[in-house]
């Protein structure tokens, strides 16, 4: 019963939060204005700046921000038990989480389209530009490399996935062509290609799954599978050539695409709790601790990494740049912008609390065990020890959750295979065969990590030349040379092995904590801009000053832990100072741009910053169809 009333509660309580508390912050906060001329209209190029109908927009913001992180992070997390997991995930969405995304968004939306990186330099001072930049750059550096890593090891454990992934890329060029060129309505096209999509993945799950290292007779052997290094490098090279093209061509159309892919799934893996939780098959309470209290003698405490082991799904500093970076860009009205920031926020809450519930209560209903090779496997049930019961309950997810076995053996792939087979579990109680559920929940992974890795490194292109063009290195003022030095850099951090001992891109779990904290602080940061736009402006403040001082000294606790903590620390590890190093400058930009807002604070309020200067009354012709369909 509990699985029943936390899944309906949850949506219930984001509607309610989006027709309150978002309204507040559109109409008496922000002001939305009908009126108002948007970037995508001012700057118009039908590259990056394209008026964007709303559903649109939403199905590109929403998958780009819900990437791995609200599957991954509350996936770990739940080693702490599923009570403090889900609190963080309802109450951050709602006020911090949402209040950011949608804070960054209408920033942006009154400065032209610019990031908030760039709005920094004039609502802070100077400097804070290149510091916020240089943030950015290093986030988006380790977003890359375990977006990647994930979708790499998704492809690897459930090759059944790559087909459904991959023919979405196709389709969706069609579709951009037939839209833009055409002016043909896109809702028709979409729901046709989302038939297609899940014809692929039954034929994925039953007929066609492909193993990368078998298609190319490479032995899949080592401490870490090469499918995973190949699939690593394959995705970065298409995420090169996806980065710079137009947005309408691929990542508008692909995105709504899988906006409606994942949420059909979204959709069935909510229906799946709501019955297996009416029915009795899925028992949160029996299934997972509250509050763990068996956990491993190494992890971290509890406070503060659990506000950046979850970060998307309750906060995510990754969403301000998704917000002023892309979506910014292509809203086509302010009145779009609650929808888009706010809404797509809570949604992906949601995700969050589906997750907690599949790790614990959908874990607790059985597990399964993969049998067989290439198009002949299966799922087994997997049996209790020295039984021929399934393992089930309490004892599944401790088997998945074995304290025993320390913090280091939290790897990703076990985290990811606790989601993908409890949500399966609950599609089976729909009706929905194993093999297939696991299919469709892998693909949902890795849908949402693929949108979210174009993305990221068109953005991290956008910051590569933006401190070019500031420190005056030309050569990468050029977007091909910056997409380049973009996936070069992810590329190297994702092959990070875990020790002397372990395989390249073996260090995922490492990954994971430099990612929270880093990503974590850039949400802070990202407050504080939002924060001092309100003060200038003698708007009020403490509803975004109060999650600001929170996720500037949560993150910051957690990154020192990492690097100071006692024999485990970064510093006392040879193997691991590159991780001290980059802690040590997170850190110090953090604390250089907090000086910098302290120095200004005072004489800031009710003072407006220095504004952008007049757009040239000259502008290059472009067509006047929008992409979407609308004028």
């Amino acid at each position: 019963m509990a699985t029943l009333l936390i899944a309906a509660g949850a949506f219930i309580g984001y509607i309610i939060a989006y027709h309150t508390y978002g309204k507040w912050l559109s109409q008496k906060i922000f002001n939305v204005d009908a009126d108002a001329e948007v970037p995508s209209k001012q700057l118009r190029d039908d590259i990056d700046f394209v008026p964007t109908k709303k559903e649109v927009i939403f199905g590109h913001h929403f998958t780009s921000i819900a990437g791995t992180g609200p599957i991954v992070g509350p996936a770990i997390a739940v080693f702490w038990g599923w009570l403090p997991a889900l609190l963080w995930v309802l109450f951050g969405s709602i006020f911090v989480g949402a209040v950011h995304d949608f804070g960054a968004l209408m920033v942006s939306l009154r400065n032209r389209g610019q990031t908030v990186g760039e709005v920094a330099g004039r609502l802070i001072a100077p400097r804070t530009r290149i510091l916020f930049l240089l943030i950015l750059l290093l986030a988006l550096t380790v977003v890359l490399a375990i977006f990647g890593l994930v979708i790499a090891i998704i492809f690897s454990l459930y090759p059944e996935t790559v087909i459904p992934v991959w023919i979405t890329m196709p389709i969706a060029i069609v579709i951009g062509l037939m839209v833009y060129k055409q002016n043909a309505e896109l809702l028709i096209p979409s729901l046709v290609a989302l038939v297609i999509v899940y014809a692929s993945i039954y034929m994925g799950a039953y007929y066609w799954p492909i193993n990368i290292a078998t298609l190319f007779g490479i032995p899949d052997m080592g401490p870490f599978p090469n499918a995973v290094i190949l699939w690593t490098f394959v995705l970065l090279a298409y995420c090169a050539v996806a980065s710079v093209m137009p947005v309408w061509l691929l990542l508008q159309p692909r995105d709504f695409i899988n906006s409606h892919q994942l949420v059909l799934a979204l959709g069935l893996l909510l229906i799946g709790a709501l019955v297996a939780g009416a029915t009795g098959k899925a028992d949160l309470v029996g299934s997972a601790p509250a509050v763990a209290t068996n956990i491993p003698a190494d992890a971290p405490p509890i406070w503060p990494f659990l506000f950046i082991t979850i970060a998307c799904g309750a906060c995510s500093g990754f969403h301000c740049l998704v917000s002023s970076g892309t979506s910014s860009k292509q809203v086509e009205s302010e009145m779009d912008a609650q929808y888009v920031g706010y809404g797509a926020m809570l949604l992906e809450g949601g995700l969050a609390v589906i997750v907690i519930l599949a790790c614990c209560a959908g874990v607790g209903m059985g597990d399964f065990t993969r049998v067989g090779e290439g198009a002949a496997y299966s799922y087994q049930p997997t049996l209790a020890t020295g039984t021929d019961t399934q393992l089930a309950g309490l004892a599944a997810w401790e088997t998945r959750y074995d304290a025993s076995k320390g913090w280091g053996a939290f790897g990703l792939k076990d985290k990811i295979g606790a989601f993908i087979h409890g949500g399966a579990n609950f599609l089976g109680a729909i009706g929905i065969p194993m093999k297939l559920g696991i299919s469709i929940i892998a693909v949902l992974v890795a849908s949402f990590a693929a949108t979210t890795l174009d993305t990221a490194t068109r953005l991290q292109r956008y910051v590569i030349q933006e401190l070019a063009a500031t420190v005056h290195i030309k050569p990468l003022t050029n977007k091909y040379a910056a997409t380049g030095l973009a996936v070069a850099l992810g590329g190297m951090v994702a092959m990070m092995p875990a020790s002397a001992t372990a395989g390249p891109g073996s260090g995922g779990l490492i990954l994971w904590p430099l990612f929270g904290a880093t990503n974590q602080l850039l949400a802070g940061l990202a407050f504080m801009v939002i924060v001092f736009y309100l003060r200038r402006r003698n708007k009020p403040i403490i509803f975004a000053l109060v999650p600001m001082i929170v996720m500037l000294i949560m993150p910051a606790w957690a990154m020192l832990w990492n690097m100071f903590n006692g024999e485990t620390g970064w510093f006392y590890n040879p193997e691991k100072q590159h991780l001290f190093l980059f802690g040590v400058a997170v850190i110090g930009l953090q604390v250089w741009m907090m000086i910098e807002g302290l120095l200004v604070w005072s004489k800031s309020k009710g003072h407006l910053e220095e504004q952008l200067p007049e757009l040239s009354t000259i502008r290059p012709a472009v067509a006047t169809t929008s992409a979407g369909g609308s004028n």
